[in-house]
């Protein structure tokens, strides 16, 4: 088994975690010296548009239909998400966590529920900062 990587049986969170911490130690560091650093650096402007163009590449796999392609692009593309949560002070657990209360939920159920107003009349911006 030498030259592989972290086997199958890892929990997917311990990986995401794993990957989290030293995306988080890579704050600070030279952006010389680290691919990581350098995003830091560039701002998170810099980190979303690689976010878009993994997206991207990840969809262009996906229409190639080539299994290792699509993996390593996806691979990719969560390594650059994992990078913007750090930004926001995230990590890959806030988003299982979310994962785990959607578990078992209609997928169209939980997204009409995220449409409807809270019950308590309170308003929630949207992304663009705008209210809803």
């Amino acid at each position: 088994m030498t030259g592989e990587s972290t086997p199958r049986s890892a929990p997917p969170g311990d990986v995401l975690a794993r990957l989290a911490e030293v995306v988080a130690s890579r704050k600070g560091a030279d952006p010389e010296r680290s691919y990581v650093a350098r995003l830091f650096a560039k701002g998170p402007d810099a980190v979303l548009k690689k976010i878009g163009e993994e997206a991207t590449e990840t969809v262009m796999a996906a229409k190639d239909g080539v299994a290792q392609r699509i993996v390593a692009e996806t691979a990719d593309l969560w390594f650059h998400c994992i990078v913007m949560l750090a930004q926001h002070g995230l990590a890959p657990s806030d988003v299982l966590d979310e994962l785990a209360r959607r578990e078992g939920l209609s997928g169209l159920d939980e997204k009409a529920a995220r449409a409807r107003p809270p019950a308590d009349g309170a308003r929630h911006s949207s992304h663009r900062g705008e209210e809803k």
